[in-house]
């Protein structure tokens, strides 16, 4: 009697948590606004200094409980970067003692691809949530100006130059994680709150300039709504 009794307990149990489950499962998509702030970065005799833009992420996510839920993103924004760098000339070059200054204002555009793990709570009509994942991040220069400055030590004039900046799209391995709460505001209608961090390897669209080779942070706060099948 005692054995059918904990059969039945442990049959009711397993049946109720996966019920529960069941009712936890989900399936959304959305679409955010937000703001990139970019750190500067410098090494190599390079400082480069991207701007902050505005974009937008797509997001396509499947919750199955509460520590096991993914998602797929794409992300666009512009990515402009300025590079800058000095140099000094030793003798006997014509600018002995001098200096030699080179700037590049690249516009670009950047992609990001990633898939993310997504931790999340139910409370009530509002579900915070958590989420690390990776990806890549395509940034494509669309042209750009190379300018340099070169002025001797005893000459008080200097000579400037302003030509097209050679460039190249850069891949990076792109580290995401983030954190942000789903408000419900009709049964499959809602808001999404919601703070994304980027950490990659600084993107070298051009050659006339040495890599910083350095890691770079970019900070995304959004703001969207996500619709729920």
């Amino acid at each position: 009697m005692g054995k059918l009794f904990s059969r039945v307990l442990v049959s009711g149990f397993a049946l109720l948590l996966f019920g529960s489950l069941q009712g936890w499962a989900q399936t959304d998509v959305a679409v955010s606004a937000y703001g990139a702030f970019n750190q500067s970065t410098s090494g190599n005799g390079t400082v480069q200094s991207p701007s902050n833009q505005a974009g937008f992420l797509i997001e396509a996510r499947h919750i199955r409980n509460p520590l096991v839920g993914y998602e797929a993103t794409y992300a666009y924004n512009r990515a402009n970067q300025a590079y800058s760098s000095q140099s000094f000339p030793t003798c006997p070059s014509a600018v002995c003692g001098g200096t030699t200054t080179k700037t590049a204002a690249i516009p670009a555009n950047a992609h990001e691809f990633t898939a993310d793990w997504v931790a999340s709570l139910k409370l009530a009509n509002l579900k915070p949530f958590a989420l690390a994942g990776g990806g890549l991040l395509v940034n494509v220069p669309s042209g750009g100006t190379l300018t340099t400055v070169t002025c001797g030590q005893f000459n008080p004039l200097c000579l400037q130059s302003t030509t097209n900046a050679p460039t190249n799209t850069a891949t990076k391995a792109v580290f995401v994680y983030g954190a942000g709460v789903d408000w419900t505001l009709l049964p499959r209608l809602g808001l999404r709150f919601q703070y994304r961090g980027n950490l990659y390897k600084a993107p070298a669209l051009t050659t006339a300039f040495s890599s910083t080779d350095s890691f770079t942070h970019t900070a995304e706060p959004m703001l969207g709504a996500f619709f729920r099948f």
